[in-house]
């Protein structure tokens, strides 16, 4: 049987209680022999011998019924202390820190429930488009994830996006082979920096142009393979996928795209990162078009497309990215260089470029963290007084083959951590299109929580 602190508190009890009859039966005899001396001259030795016996045979059997009483009452303790691990042990374990998560007695299954919700308001400072202001769920879901069997599993829905195949994001299962992770389903390829960066994360309220926000419109999550293997200061991530996601038609053409990152600075202060990902798209013939879109105002703001392929050529897009950031201390920045090639049947290919640099300062003591094992920046470590952020970005797509295609955005920006949880952001737009003259600007307020 294995041993316990309570099985240890049991012994010494016994123990104690054993030692303290011995002294009461030895009281007791010592109090017969000095009534026996007393009463010597009164009574025969034999009487009196005869008399001690007796007292000592009682005392004797009333040593043993106790002895007896008290092993018994051990047996039950230790039956109950061992009735209590077993239940410890083979009990579902239930842990409430920063969401809902539930593993089974033998930790082969665990499942976490997570969710966020992101309230944004709009107002513009219109110009040559029409535009207007106005609020949204940008994004409302509910995450399943956690582990069955050695495997890994996410499911997250959208409700922001819409029911049922449009709502649905990330859904895969996963699993540690080959010193690293092996993801089957829905999920983003392992392609920009900002685009593999939670939305939780993103230092302005919407990504730019180097991302699904421009140049991979609308694809940020596909269906396929990938592999990834990350340490301290490096992640290698390759992916295989189909071009459609969840809700989209079933030929939409096949695609690849591979991501290698490294940060010779790497410590709980400061952290200098560099990487570049390559990514290829090959089009189905009778797929929908693909095109390069950018929303150069801000979300529900004008729009500007950039690029086409068109799915009646089956014809490939094929992008090369490079990026650069670094954390220290309450400083960040980050930024990526994109070049495009859209290919199209007639008149030439199509060459887009596309860069950022955006960085921010955290006002009270702050420093966004590195996550190694994906190679990106996550929130900073919010305390009981809360985080004040400045941000700032500057953003540009162009297309090098048409005349005056290309628009530029400048954003300026305020972020307040609440808590872990709670986040607020502000964002000032200031758009211009090259392509109409149309300089917008936005106004746009988020309210985030995450568990």
């Amino acid at each position: 049987m294995r041993e316990t602190g309570f099985n240890h508190t049991i012994a010494e009890s016994t123990t104690g209680d054993t030692t303290m009859r011995h002294a009461i039966l030895a009281i007791a005899i010592g109090a017969a022999l000095a009534g026996t001396s007393a009463s010597a001259s009164a009574q025969s030795r034999d009487s009196e011998i005869q008399a001690l016996k007796d007292q000592i045979a009682e005392l004797m059997q009333k040593v043993e019924s106790l002895e007896e009483r008290t092993d018994a009452q051990s047996d039950v303790n230790v039956d109950t202390a061992t009735q209590l691990d077993n239940i410890t042990n083979k009990s579902v374990k239930v842990d409430t820190k920063g969401g809902i998560k539930v593993t089974s007695a033998d930790g082969k299954f665990e499942a976490t429930l997570g969710g966020r919700v992101h309230f944004d308001a709009y107002a513009f400072d219109r110009d040559i488009a029409s535009t207007t202001g106005t609020s949204e769920f940008r994004r409302a879901r509910l995450t399943l994830s956690g582990k069955a069997l050695g495997w890994e599993y996410k499911m997250e829905q959208d409700f922001a996006a819409g029911t049922n195949l449009d709502g649905l994001r990330d859904l895969y299962i996963a699993k540690n082979v080959w010193g690293g992770k092996v993801t089957i389903g829905q999920f983003k390829p392992y392609r920009s920096m900002e685009e593999l960066t939670s939305s939780n994360e993103i230092l302005m309220m919407e990504r730019p142009y180097a991302s699904a926000t421009g140049l991979f419109n609308a694809r940020q999550f596909q269906q396929g393979v990938g592999y990834q293997r990350a340490g301290t200061n490096y992640t290698v991530g390759v992916s295989a996928f189909n071009l459609r996601n969840a809700a989209t038609a079933r030929a939409e053409g096949v695609g690849a795209s591979a991501r290698v990152t490294y940060a010779p600075i790497n410590n709980e202060q400061n952290t200098l990162h560099i990487g570049g990902w390559v990514s290829v798209e090959d089009l189905n013939k009778g797929s929908a078009d693909v095109t390069a879109v950018a929303n150069y105002a801000g979300r529900r703001g004008p729009s500007q497309t950039i690029g086409t392929v068109t799915g009646a050529s089956g014809d490939s897009i094929t992008a090369y990215g490079l990026e650069v950031a670094g954390s220290f201390g309450p400083a960040f920045f980050q930024g990526e260089y994109v070049n495009s090639t859209f290919e199209r049947p007639l008149g030439g290919d199509q060459d887009l470029t596309t860069w950022y640099l955006q960085g921010s300062w955290i006002l009270n003591g702050g420093h966004k963290a590195y996550k190694s094992a994906t190679g990106v920046f996550g929130s900073p470590k919010v305390g009981d007084k809360g985080i004040w952020e400045l941000t700032a970005r500057y953003d540009t797509i162009e297309n090098k083959d048409i005349a005056n295609r290309e628009v530029n955005s400048t954003l300026f920006g305020v972020n307040y951590y609440v808590n872990p949880n709670l986040r607020f952001m502000f964002n000032y737009t200031k758009g211009e299109n090259e392509v109409n003259g149309d300089e917008t600007g936005q106004y746009a307020l988020r309210t985030q929580f995450a568990f």
